[in-house]
């Protein structure tokens, strides 16, 4: 324009030129938020008239090509390139060069402006789909703790039952002899309140321990006390079933254990400590619906085969009424510990006798 102006201070073209640039910077404005196709083809438009309206084109060329689909972006280039061969081939030729020439220079810049807007859309999709996947992958990982979180409330809960079950149906049966019995020898009565003394302090020692081991999986077994680095008692486990037998002889239930398991190997620690729950839930079971009835313990297993626990109770005729509150809860919590373990636990009556069967594997 200031070429234009110099040469040919009166002209025309001077006049044109000031009135399409000047619309050319107001058509500018459309392509950050408007109908920025409509935008580009009136600017191409503007470009066949005068050439300051080529760099407001140039620019919208590059903003459908980064902001439209590839087929609107070509034909958009496409009507630049002709807008601007009709003004320097026939309107307004360029001196000091060919027109052929001036034709590839147009058709070189359009494709530059093609593929530059081509990239810039594509990494603003590559950006958008990075921040997509980082949204997803942070709502997954708080997915993930809420069901930590509920699977952890369950693991504890389950604990608690198998922790707590069998010392409370001891104190239950022993409260129960003296309040029916207040008339029994002093000596009876003395060992039976011991008893509950006992079966309540141990029932607070194991919640205790529960608690702390469910905090920290990483358990330090020792032979002697075995203790965790807290100096908590570690999860009890076959090692500790004559403890839990002998307990459960004093409180009236006559057990039998037979053991022909691999001598001097020991299972892994979570299916030791799953074989223990499994036995435990079954004495206190029998003890608490069939009082009196013995009870027959079987374990057999060996390394690359499995570990089966089998306890077998005859039932008393009529069976007790049981009016306990989440009674065959134990048994569905047992259940799922053996099936988290690869293992299955059933349980069926048949001909006045109740049968559980667990089976865990046992590896080399």
């Amino acid at each position: 324009m200031w070429g234009q102006a110099g040469a040919r201070p009166g002209g025309g073209w001077f006049v044109v030129d000031v009135l399409a640039g000047l619309a050319g910077c107001v058509l500018v404005v459309p392509l950050v938020r408007g109908p920025v196709v409509a935008s580009a083809l009136l600017l191409a438009a503007l470009a066949v008239l005068s050439p300051a309206a080529t760099p407001p084109a140039t620019l919208a060329t590059l903003h459908v090509a980064a902001r439209r689909r590839a087929p609107v972006a070509v034909a958009v280039a496409v009507v630049g390139v002709a807008a601007h061969a009709v003004r320097g081939g026939l309107l307004r030729p360029v001196g000091g060069i060919s027109t052929l020439w001036w034709l590839v220079l147009v058709v070189v810049a359009h494709g530059a402006l093609l593929g530059w807007g081509a990239l810039w859309r594509a990494r603003r999709a590559l950006i958008a789909s990075l921040r997509e996947r980082a949204r997803r992958a942070e709502a997954e990982q708080g997915r993930r703790v809420a069901e930590a979180r509920a699977a952890e409330r369950t693991r504890l809960a389950r604990e608690m039952h198998d922790v707590l079950a069998h010392r409370l149906s001891l104190l239950a049966t022993h409260a129960g002899a003296l309040e029916y019995r207040p008339d029994a020898p002093p000596e009876r009565l003395t060992r039976a309140a011991g008893v509950i003394r006992a079966c309540v302090h141990e029932a607070l020692d194991e919640l205790r321990d529960v608690i702390a081991v469910l905090r920290d999986d990483t358990v330090l077994r020792d032979d002697t006390t075995a203790r965790d680095a807290g100096g908590h008692r570690a999860p009890p486990t076959l090692t500790d079933l004559d403890v839990l037998v002998e307990r459960t002889r004093a409180a009236g239930t006559d057990v039998s254990v037979l053991d022909e398991r691999a001598a001097a190997v020991l299972p892994p620690p979570a299916v030791d400590r799953a074989a223990y729950r499994v036995v435990q839930e079954a004495l206190t079971n029998a003890h608490r619906h069939a009082p009196g009835q013995p009870v027959r313990v079987t374990l057999r297993g060996a390394p690359g085969d499995a570990l089966t626990v089998e306890a077998v109770n005859p039932l008393p005729d009529p069976p007790p009424a049981d009016v306990s509150p989440g009674s065959g809860l134990g048994l569905v919590g047992l259940t799922e510990r053996v099936r988290l373990l690869g293992g299955q636990l059933d349980h069926h009556r048949a001909s006045g006798v109740f049968r559980l069967h667990a089976r865990l594997p046992w590896p080399r």
